[in-house]
């Protein structure tokens, strides 16, 4: 089952299994956006727009989903704040914006979905200005950790709706330009994450 068909099918209920689950977790990772100066910010992912009611107004957002079910929700969401931001129907292992572009590259719940995760970060590194950050909040196994539970349920899940057999280290072996600033846990005893990461100024 491919990626668009399995969200275009659970749009409509998407909100109501992962809404209330991750608000908290959620909250927190987009705190890391309170800057003062507007800053120039991607969302990968954005989805049904849960992040949309939390987001600082002052900034410039620009954001992605492939599934146009879930962009039609978000938009709705979007029409009741007060929110500048553009939405983009695309793939974020293939991104059509300009190298160096965006301050902050934001990706909550996304790493952990698509079917090349190194390739989705990288893209995220190569839009991102020097200097700049990608804020990542995901489920991720560590390496070496067995996990067997998470690594059989990924047998399944992966055709669904995401993969739970992620490490995130392995992602960051082929962004060698980005740091690793913080690496702390969420939820689930620290299955979920937040990363933040920088690119090195050239």
């Amino acid at each position: 089952m491919g990626l668009k068909f399995s969200y275009t099918l659970l749009a409509p209920v998407y909100d109501s299994i992962v809404g209330s689950a991750t608000q908290k977790m959620r909250l927190t990772s987009l705190q890391r956006l309170n800057r003062s100066t507007p800053q120039n910010i991607l969302i990968n992912g954005i989805g049904t727009g849960l992040d949309i009611p939390f987001l600082p107004e002052h900034h410039n957002y620009t954001a992605t989903d492939l599934t146009p079910a879930m962009l039609n929700k978000c938009d709705a969401r979007l029409s009741q704040h007060n929110l500048n931001m553009k939405l983009h129907t695309t793939d974020v292992m293939q991104l059509p914006f300009n190298d160096d572009h965006f301050d902050i590259v934001l990706m909550n719940l996304i790493l952990a979905v698509v079917p090349n995760p190194a390739l989705a970060l990288q893209e995220a590194s190569r839009v991102v200005k020097p200097g700049g950050k990608i804020y990542i909040m995901d489920k991720f196994i560590k390496p070496g950790q067995l996990a067997l539970t998470r690594r059989l349920l990924n047998l399944f899940m992966q055709h669904i709706a995401t993969r739970t057999d992620v490490v995130f280290e392995k992602l960051l072996d082929h962004c060698p330009e980005l740091e690793l600033l913080q690496d702390k846990p969420a939820l689930m005893s620290g299955w979920f994450r937040l990363i933040d990461l920088e690119k090195n100024i050239k």
